[in-house]
């Protein structure tokens, strides 16, 4: 008796077996079922540096996850509309199931992938997987997004709870063998030089991984989550960004696991609250992202076309290299070398800092973290970099300057993050460690530090760069 044809279950960013809509579909269906993973630089962005090391080896772990329940990932590299149409004429498919992706870039090849289908005679199914609302869901009257996050989070949260997760399937069944690329043929890990050895240290990533840090952040870590998560010298925050990033876990499976965690504990309540109005931002920004597909090369504002950016490489390379003399801003710059993260609330001070002290335009600052962050994400990233810059949605007033030294002083009150990641400075005392240019000599020579020489002095005064930006954003706001 003849095998029925398989299911191609088409991986994108939802590298894990649990809460995977198409893959469910797909092993109920009772076909065989061939996991399929394309890699294609031509849809959207492709991934930087420390993104593409994450995605080795979450497509590892992903591989051993699906072998153990009997199937196989097959690997391939090309254009999805072309790939995964020639990956069916080869297996002879019935169907290609896959979660949709809300971003245009993504729409167009789903579209594309779908017409090649129906010529071939092949069904097609697309499931909802990475939101926890459809963009279609949360519109004004006038049919557009929302631009301001206090509405649309009440609006997400009127809707009530998102649909529960799904399981994983308990086994898959295998299908007849097809010819898969070598992981390492991809390259994705750097080795010549191999400059991930932070991040390896750093994480494991994977979806056993993000469910291990999920439950560990809500068993010992979310209580205190409203007020620890602004002190990167605590262990205060989730983790969980590079995990959603890849799809390691779901927003659906992040926001059932912290409601059952409250329901549990009630005194979990605040942290949960504030915890999923993070994931919420996560969420308004992929919002963002669909109605705006050029948000990481285009102003949201479009008064900033004409904001006077300067053109500053060496200013550019202290801060890209923690070497700028404010301690707070070079130790995120540096933990964001080591790791592929930094901690959120260093984040908003070294972005302030590149874009209104230096006038360095936010698109370098962007760039600069799509390559670097394990994290980085197309709808957070630029987001992110246009609230700070006071040029996109729900953006942060234009006279809001971070000084980098009270910053440091109010959420590292004892220095412990900046000396962990600016070890030159461990010595200097508690009251001098966010501003080490006030030191005396005699000071600085006990802490063995010499300014200009093991550390720099600052490259731009606050006071002096603050007034600066303040009448750079003065001129726009006028035209």
């Amino acid at each position: 008796m003849p095998s029925a044809p398989p299911v191609i279950v088409w991986f994108r960013d939802d590298l894990r077996l649990s809460d995977h809509p198409a893959l469910h579909a797909a092993a109920k269906s009772g076909a065989p079922v061939i996991c399929l993973y394309v890699l294609n630089d031509a849809t959207g962005r492709a991934p930087g540096g420390a993104a593409c090391w994450w995605l080795a080896q979450s497509l590892r772990a992903l591989a051993a996850d699906i072998a153990a329940r009997g199937g196989s990932l097959v690997l391939r590299k090309g254009q999805g509309a072309r790939v995964i149409p020639d990956v069916a004429r080869e297996s002879g498919a019935s169907a290609v199931y896959w979660n949709t992706i809300a971003q245009t870039p993504h729409q167009a090849v789903e579209k594309q992938l779908e017409a090649v289908l129906a010529k071939l005679g092949v069904d097609s199914q697309n499931f909802p997987g990475d939101l926890l609302v459809p963009p279609s869901a949360i519109r004004t009257k006038e049919g557009r997004g929302l631009r301001v996050f206090t509405p649309f989070w009440r609006r997400v949260l009127a809707m009530g709870d998102p649909p529960k997760p799904l399981p994983a399937p308990k086994e898959l069944r295998p299908a007849a063998k097809i010819a898969s690329d070598r992981l390492e043929s991809w390259t994705l890990e750097p080795t010549k030089p191999d400059w991930a050895g932070g991040l390896r240290e750093s994480w494991t990533p994977g979806e056993a991984s993000a469910r291990v840090r999920l439950r560990d952040f809500l068993k010992h870590t979310a209580r205190t989550y409203a007020g620890d998560r602004d002190r990167p010298d605590l262990e205060g925050t989730s983790s969980l960004s590079p995990h959603l990033r890849f799809g390691e876990l779901s927003p659906r499976q992040v926001w059932h696991a912290a409601r059952f965690a409250a329901a549990e504990n009630p005194e979990l309540g605040s942290g949960v609250d504030k915890f999923l109005s993070e994931l919420g931002w996560r969420e308004f920004c992929r919002h963002l992202l669909h109605d705006h597909p050029n948000l990481a090369t285009e102003n949201l504002q479009t008064n900033f076309d004409d904001f006077p950016w300067k053109s500053d490489k060496k200013s550019l390379v202290a801060w890209q290299r923690g070497r700028t003399g404010y301690p707070i801003v070079d130790a995120g710059m540096r933990e964001l070398w080591h790791t592929g993260v930094m901690h959120n609330r260093v984040r908003m001070v070294v972005a302030s800092f590149l874009v209104k002290h230096l006038l360095i335009d936010w698109r370098d600052g962007e760039a600069w973290f799509w390559d670097t962050l394990v994290d980085a994400d197309a709808g957070s990233n630029p987001a992110n970099w246009q609230w700070v810059a006071g040029c996109g949605a729900d953006a942060a007033p234009y006279f809001r300057v971070f000084n980098p030294t009270l910053q440091g002083e109010k959420f590292d009150p004892d220095g412990a993050y900046v000396r962990r990641w600016v070890p030159e400075l461990k010595d200097v005392p508690v009251k001098l460690i966010h501003q080490p240019w006030q030191a005396t000599p005699i000071e600085l020579a006990g802490a063995g530090v010499t300014l200009g020489k093991t550390y720099p002095q600052p490259i731009v005064d606050h006071a002096k760069g603050r007034e600066r930006a303040l009448a750079a954003y003065a001129k726009i706001r006028k035209g």
